[in-house]
């Protein structure tokens, strides 16, 4: 076992940690109030400690829902896809990747020599590329029971089994407790980096090491969030103490009652005398006021208005919205809902083409996911496998008009039926499932033609 590879391993593995707890704080809505003050948070105590509008979680859903994977351009991808539950598990892939930056998978082979996909966090996965190929060239898992560290090393030759008997344990603790070949001859980890530029390799500098590391999309949106949780905060506040309308009363003499301590008994000052407060007459409980002095008054102070809050609200909401691609019935500004499906779309046009992009980033990731699965299958070199994702059309669409659409342009001729189908967004499951069902209807409307037939001609010979 090389010691310096797993140094580095494990450098990596630990050094955006706390990046990762931080962002995943946004992600639940657990952060602390940003713009607290000391004496403020010390005032309040545990009273008030949380305020948050999760809208982190919210631009992470939107994108992620639109990145569906529906199919692989080689035949046999989809079904070892479908037998690792990669239909459902992908999402949780991307929604990582989409939060910290990355995410892996890891592909193996089970006991029964089929391949096994798992899908796996950055908070136990890492790996180190060569600078000058990009190529990933080592891998670790690393993970912990109650009393050992277990760490697994990817080599493209080998994969080699280590444990520490005890917790947080370093390089040197490590063991080798199992080894085996890799007959794949390269690193079975896979990583979908959500990144649009390329990474430098800066290992010390920040932000350039967020390149390394990929680029979250909660990251961007933490100031503006932190300012929109405030504002809310000050508001709730605001409402509290000066919103609700203040009663007065005047030409009414205050009267005085004794100061009593918390067991009813009257408080005395030095002179052993009781001290009295000036109070006023009426109670705060009561709805009714009533005084029996004529030249007594009452009335009611307004409420202060909270609209300024809103307006800053909005300010902060139109610079998520913008950062996010998020259309503003997304972000629940009911006044700017689209009035038709044409407006949807066009509302939501941004965002369509933001997960195009990443549709185009993480598809690269699954195409070495489904060339590992059929080497494992089949004992292939992973290079000489060819292999495209196909993905469900990012846009929002009326179901009506894309059927429309694409019953025209088969009319047209210049699509086939398999054509349109993959364009209604059917998986090769489902493509395959109703091209039989057709071909089945076709040889039951042909046998009940011809049992017609043959009964009519069996009546003429009668």
């Amino acid at each position: 076992m090389d010691l310096e590879l797993l140094v580095d391993l494990l450098e990596a593995l630990e050094a955006p940690q706390y990046r990762y707890a931080e962002l995943e704080k946004y992600y639940h809505g657990h952060q602390s109030l940003a713009f607290l003050s000391p004496e403020s948070r010390a005032a309040l105590g545990e009273r008030f400690g949380r305020m948050a509008t999760n809208l982190p979680r919210l631009a992470i859903g939107c994108l992620s829902e639109r990145l569906r994977v529906t199919g692989f351009s080689n035949a046999s991808v989809w079904p070892l896809w479908l037998a690792n539950d990669l239909d459902q598990l992908s999402d949780s892939a991307h929604r990582d990747a989409l939060l910290f930056g990355t995410s892996y998978a890891v592909v193996w082979a089970n006991e029964r020599g089929n391949p096994q996909v798992s899908i796996e966090s950055p908070k136990q996965v890492t790996v180190l590329a060569d600078p000058g190929s990009r190529e990933i060239v080592a891998g670790l898992k690393r993970w912990t029971t109650k009393t050992t560290t277990e760490a697994a090393l990817y080599l493209p030759d080998r994969v080699i089994r280590l444990r520490a008997n005890s917790l947080g344990a370093v390089a040197t603790q490590f063991n080798v407790v199992d080894e085996m070949d890799n007959p794949l001859g390269v690193v079975p980890v896979v990583q979908l980096r959500n990144a649009e530029r390329i990474p430098v390799g800066a290992p010390y500098y920040y932000p350039e090491r967020l390149l390394d590391w990929g680029w979250s999309e909660v990251h961007d949106l933490i100031p503006l969030v932190d300012g929109i949780n405030k504002l809310l905060a000050d508001m709730l506040v605001s409402a509290e103490y000066t919103a609700r309308p203040r009663r007065w009363a005047t030409g009414i003499e205050l009267i005085e009652t004794p100061r009593v301590d918390e067991d009813g008994n009257p408080v005395l000052d030095d002179n052993n005398e009781p001290i009295m407060d000036v109070v006023s007459p009426i109670p705060e409980g009561p709805r009714t006021m009533w005084s029996e002095q004529a030249e007594a008054k009452f009335g009611q102070l307004d409420g202060a208005a909270l609209t300024g809050y809103e307006n800053a609200v909005n300010v902060l909401l139109g610079q998520i919205m913008a950062v996010a691609a998020l259309p503003a019935h997304m972000v629940g500004i009911f006044t700017d809902n689209p009035a038709s499906a044409d407006a949807l779309r066009a509302s939501e046009s941004s965002l369509t083409a933001r997960a195009e992009s990443r549709q185009k980033m993480f598809g690269r990731a699954w195409e070495r996911v489904g060339r590992l699965m059929v080497a494992v299958q089949d004992g292939a070199d992973p290079d000489t496998v060819d292999v495209r994702t196909e993905w469900c059309d990012p846009a929002t669409s009326s179901a009506a008009q894309e059927a429309d659409a694409v019953t025209k342009l088969v009319q047209a001729g210049v699509l086939s039926r398999l054509g349109a189908l993959r364009r209604l967004g059917y998986t090769e499951d489902q493509i395959q499932q109703e091209l039989a069902d057709t071909a089945a209807d076709r040889e039951a409307q042909t046998d009940a033609i011809t049992k017609q037939y043959h009964q009519a001609l069996m009546r003429n010979e009668q």
